[in-house]
């Protein structure tokens, strides 16, 4: 998706690479690239693993609001006309590779590189998309339907001859924050999707592509 521009700028190196005000970080899984409250003072740009963004209420209520893959950017936030506190936190599921950007320093490229700002304005209305997505689902779909939909999700389906996938390591618990339901719920729809033949799991969760047809049908 990143190419080289004809200025000489390269897109995907400058996101591949440490460098002025960048610096690559690695994390292991339940580790966190900034909480909820933290100054934002930078964006960050996921190389490798998995991630979830959450935010928690004054009644100390937590609740997952997304999910990254390698290729997102998170925490835009910082990139605000007048930057403030985190909104949410952000935290490994699997062990990931970021590259963190200063603020100035993602302002600047973007303002100077046309290729990097037409990239994250195009991740910018992907979010968006799968902002109302999640919003829709929530409003209309039953708990079953949004579990399998998430499931779908953090295994990458929606690609063409994309095999079936493993996804990252997920507690029941935060399937059921991401879904609006009960623990006891997202453990009854698991066992029927295994029954059905939808998904798998010893440890891990395999999830087949037939998972789809609890999605689609009535």
């Amino acid at each position: 998706m990143v190419e080289r521009e004809k200025s000489g700028f390269d897109t995907a190196a400058f996101l591949a690479s440490a460098g002025l005000g960048r610096k690559i970080i690695r994390l292991t899984r339940k580790n966190a690239f900034f909480s909820q409250g933290d100054p934002a003072d930078s964006i960050f740009y996921l190389q490798k693993g998995r991630a979830k963004v959450t935010v928690v209420s004054a009644a100390g209520r937590e609740a997952t609001i997304a999910l990254l893959a390698a290729g997102d950017f998170v925490g835009e936030e910082a990139l605000a006309p007048i930057p403030g506190l985190r909104l949410a936190t952000a935290t490994a599921i699997t062990t990931c590779t970021a590259l963190r950007i200063s603020r100035a320093e993602m302002i600047r490229v973007m303002h100077e590189e046309h290729r990097l700002s037409d990239l994250f304005l195009e991740f910018l209305l992907e979010r968006s998309m799968r902002v109302q997505a999640d919003l829709v689902d929530q409003l209309l779909n039953s708990s079953e339907k949004r579990l399998a939909r998430i499931l779908l999700l953090m295994a990458a389906f929606g690609k063409p001859d994309e095999p079936e996938q493993y996804i990252p390591r997920i507690t029941q618990d935060t399937l059921a924050e991401m879904i609006g339901t009960t623990r006891s719920r997202v453990s009854f729809f698991m066992n029927r999707f295994r029954k059905l033949g939808y998904i798998e799991y010893h440890g891990r969760i395999k999830v087949y592509r037939s998972l789809l047809n609890a999605v689609l049908q009535d």
